[in-house]
């Protein structure tokens, strides 16, 4: 990673303009083309650094219901387990961590019927106890990474 690709991910961090042509707004911003811009985003795209891009929503303003789950999983089982979590399209992160509840993954449905039908799902097909734990308040939610750009 270079000085140019720092400087696209920390702009796209902040997030792009809204217009026809948002890239090549970015482009004249960092004074590149937008040819160069495309091309980077792609080459970090696949080496990984770059999962997706996307919008950002504010979920509980759309009406969503959320919820930060746990499950005590046994060791042997955790890819079987995470595959069934996973499937899952309302789960939005999944988590192995070194803890005695050791899976943790977020919920986020279309409403409070649907989140706990989930979880009773998952309980019911991995035979395991998920702990929810819904948010009472909201302290932080946007995260962006300073990259050097002197690099």
């Amino acid at each position: 990673m270079d000085r140019v690709d720092a400087r696209i991910l920390n702009y796209l961090q902040e997030g792009i303009s809204l217009s026809p042509r948002p890239f090549l707004d970015m482009a004249r911003e960092l004074g590149i083309s937008e040819e160069t811009v495309l091309a980077r985003i792609e080459a970090l795209r696949n080496q990984g650094l770059i999962r997706r891009l996307g919008g950002v929503f504010d979920s509980p303003r759309m009406g969503m219901k959320s919820t930060l789950c746990a499950m005590e999983v046994p060791e042997a089982r955790i890819e079987e387990v995470a595959q069934k979590v996973n499937a899952y399209r309302e789960v939005t992160h999944n988590y192995l961590r070194d803890d005695v509840y050791n899976m943790w993954f977020t919920v986020t449905a279309s409403s409070q019927e649907d989140l706990e039908r989930i979880l009773q799902e998952i309980e019911a097909d991995t035979g395991i106890a998920v702990v929810s734990m819904p948010v009472r308040r909201r302290f932080k939610i946007k995260v962006a990474f300073a990259l050097d750009e002197q690099t």
